[in-house]
C-alpha cells in the first residue's frame, strides 16, 4: 500500500512522490513518468548550461579555472561531450521526475528540484572540491549551475 500524506493536509489522498506501486522493493511506478516533461526539462537544463558556461556568464572564468584553452576545446570531440552530457542529464531528470511524482505543481516541482540541487548535488560537489583542492570560485560556478538546473527541471516537471 502506498504511503499517504497526513489527514487534514492539503495533499491528503495523494501518494508520496516516487512511492512504490506495490509492496515489491524494486517496483518504482515508471508509468508516473511524463516523458515529454523529461525531454523538455532535459532540454531546458541543457540550454541553461549553454548560457551558464558560455561567454556571457561564467564561461571565460570557468575555462580558466579548469585550465582549458580555446585550442583544447576546439580539438575535443564535442559530439561525444554534448551527447554524453545530454544522456546523463536525462537520467538525472528521469529520477527527479520519479521523486517529484505526477501530481506535483510547478512550485512543488521547483522546490523539490531546488532541494535536490542544493542538498544533494551542491554538497556532494563541495566535498569533492574540498578534497581535490579545487578553487572555491569553480565550486560556486559548478554548484550554482546544478542548483539552477535541478530547480528549472523540477519546475518543468511540475508544470506538466
Amino acid at each position: 500500500m502506498a504511503q499517504r500524506w497526513p489527514r487534514g493536509s492539503r495533499l491528503e489522498g495523494r501518494r508520496f512522490p516516487g512511492t512504490l506501486r506495490d509492496s515489491s522493493p524494486t517496483a518504482m511506478d515508471l508509468s508516473a513518468i511524463n516523458w515529454i516533461a523529461v525531454f523538455v526539462a532535459t532540454g531546458a537544463a541543457f540550454a541553461l548550461g549553454a548560457v551558464w558556461y558560455g561567454p556571457l556568464l561564467f564561461g571565460t572564468r570557468w575555462q580558466a579555472l579548469v585550465g582549458l584553452t580555446d585550442e583544447s576545446i576546439q580539438n575535443a570531440n564535442m559530439g561525444a561531450i554534448y551527447g554524453g552530457a545530454f544522456v546523463l542529464q536525462a537520467i538525472a531528470v528521469i529520477v527527479l521526475s520519479l521523486l517529484i511524482g505526477p501530481e506535483a505543481t510547478m512550485g512543488e516541482g521547483a522546490l523539490t528540484g531546488l532541494g535536490v540541487g542544493a542538498a544533494w548535488v551542491a554538497t556532494a560537489l563541495g566535498v569533492t572540491y574540498l578534497f581535490s583542492q579545487k578553487p572555491f570560485a569553480l565550486y560556486l560556478i559548478d554548484a550554482g549551475y546544478h542548483v539552477a538546473y535541478y530547480t528549472i527541471a523540477g519546475m518543468v516537471i511540475g508544470a506538466f
